[in-house]
């Protein structure tokens, strides 16, 4: 079923929550674990389940997602498989930008129906996670279901950001509530596995995936033209009317990349021995952009719990428990802890060399540095005996060149601190 099937990644809009990373480029955009990006996700996962034909759709800050797109995903020309970008356009029946999920995919709509597909796959471009969904769609199927909706399970503090639903012995969906109070949840309780019971994770929640027959998503989108979400009015109006409507309760490792915070928490938890979201598993690679870059060159330096990608000229005295970017610089004695380093675009030089002159500091990480709970976004200049150490103790901060967010310092892309700066 999956040669019958077509799938639809969001590109999301502002990303105000993920802000200053968003700044300028889209969620999807944004790199993760040292060289991917969060695109590279769902697409590796739809391939994975011999999903082929792929759309993005696409509108804020989109430059630089369609680029990596452009130059990373390539099928045989024998093929039928693409990954193609559908970027909001005004049309003689639209002159707005996407106002949401439901009317991207409503705007689309008509490209989306080109290509003759019985079921439809709608995903998020910003969620970190592994998932075959060729198991997805055999529940979708044995059920009898028009629309299946990939859930799991949260706890209370968590489900008040979720969209959150009742199911029935068959596991078919009877209720749903989009984004509950905590005055409500006491009646949204849902049979989860032992395993999630025992963590406190008690709700039902829609991880915003779902399969939908082709006919039966037209014909929602198309008879509510005022729903331009999918949690909050496609997903209600479906359950409500005759459509039958099923759960895929989904047991592996999910998390949504919406905050400064889930963002490098989910980045630091990869350089775990055992991570929940393995990088290293051969069955479920990540694809990206092959870059060509060569090995990154070490020189004296003590490592621990660290990725490191391809291209970097390393001179640091100690990194531990951080996430180095393609192309980085980091200069001698500095110390690098639980922080994400993204690196850079380009090479600017082979050594961390300088032009005295100007007080401006080349990209990369200067000498005799110290950075802990940092987040350097790519083609900073950081400085010699530049100090950043991030934590609880310090308050929200917005400047020009870094912020500081849940004690996060987010240093922005091409971000400059000056030789001895302090934050």
């Amino acid at each position: 079923m999956m040669n019958s099937t077509i799938a639809v990644i969001m590109g999301g809009g502002a990303g105000t929550r993920l802000y200053p990373l968003t700044k300028g480029r889209s969620k999807p955009a944004v790199p993760i674990g040292g060289k991917y990006r969060l695109v590279d996700i769902p697409i590796s996962n739809c391939l994975h389940s011999n999903v082929r034909k792929i759309f993005v759709l696409t509108q804020y800050n989109s430059a630089s997602l369609n680029q990596h797109i452009k130059n990373t995903y390539h099928f045989d020309p024998f093929s039928s498989g693409f990954v193609d970008i559908l970027a909001a356009e005004q049309t003689p029946s639209s002159h707005q930008w996407f106002q949401g999920t439901a009317d991207a995919v409503r705007q689309t709509f008509g490209h989306l129906r080109n290509i003759q597909v019985k079921y439809i796959l709608i995903l998020s471009g910003d969620q970190l996670y592994q998932m075959d969904y060729r198991k997805m769609m055999e529940t979708h199927l044995e059920s009898g279901a028009k629309l299946t909706i990939g859930t799991i399970p949260v706890s209370a503090e968590e489900a008040t950001d979720f969209g959150i639903m009742k199911t029935d012995s068959r596991g078919l969906i009877t209720d749903f509530i989009e984004k509950p109070s905590a005055d409500e949840l006491a009646d949204w309780k849902s049979d989860v596995p032992t395993e999630a019971l025992a963590e406190g994770k008690q709700y039902l929640a829609s991880m915003g995936i779902y399969i939908f027959d082709m006919a039966v998503l037209e014909a929602l989108i198309l008879e509510n033209p005022d729903a331009i979400d999918f949690g909050k009015e496609i997903i209600p109006r479906a359950i409500s009317s005759d459509s039958i409507v099923s759960s895929y309760k989904y047991t592996g490792y999910w998390t949504d990349i919406g905050t400064i915070r889930s963002f490098y928490e989910a980045n630091l938890e990869l350089t775990d021995p055992l991570p929940k979201f393995n990088l290293h598993d051969p069955e479920k690679k990540i694809f990206t952009r092959p870059r060509l870059l060569p090995p990154s060159k070490i020189f004296g330096t003590q490592m621990e719990s660290t990725l490191m990608s391809e291209g970097g000229i390393i001179e640091a005295d100690k990194i531990i428990r951080s996430v180095i970017g393609i192309r980085s610089r980091i200069g001698k004695n500095t110390v690098i802890k639980n922080s994400i380093l993204m690196g850079m675009d380009s090479y600017p030089t082979m050594e961390l060399n300088r032009d005295h002159s100007s007080d401006v500091p080349p990209p990369g990480i200067g000498h005799s540095c110290h950075i802990e709970h940092a987040i350097v976004d790519k083609n900073a200049r950081i400085g010699n005996n530049v100090r950043i150490i991030g934590g609880d103790h310090l308050e929200n901060t917005e400047n020009e060149y870094f912020q500081i967010i849940d004690g996060i310092v987010v240093i922005e892309k091409n971000g400059i601190l000056k030789d001895g700066m302090s934050i």
